[in-house]
């Protein structure tokens, strides 16, 4: 489902206009993004936790070359479901 898709399954349900729906989404996934480039998690409980967490740097290979690479540490964003969705997912 892409974006479009939910706001219209939204619309649907809610019987909210598309516009305000289109605005609510924009502000849900800004809201995440600020949190998360802050370090903060989001956790949206029976849903799940959206967070930051730390990649270690590592030795690797250039695919191309053969030759080893130093991988410098990094930042990733993740999402853990809740006991809800894994539940409702089964």
């Amino acid at each position: 489902m892409k974006k479009p898709e939910l706001v219209k399954e939204i619309v649907e349900k809610t019987g909210a206009k598309k516009k305000d729906v289109e605005a609510f989404v924009a502000a849900f996934v800004e809201t995440v993004e600020d949190a998360l480039a802050k370090g903060e998690k989001v956790a949206l409980i029976g849903f799940g936790t959206f967070g930051v967490r730390e990649r270690a740097a590592r030795k690797g290979v250039n695919p191309k070359t053969g030759k080893p690479i130093n991988i410098p540490a990094t930042k990733v964003p993740f999402f853990k479901p809740g006991k809800g969705l894994r539940e409702k997912v089964k």
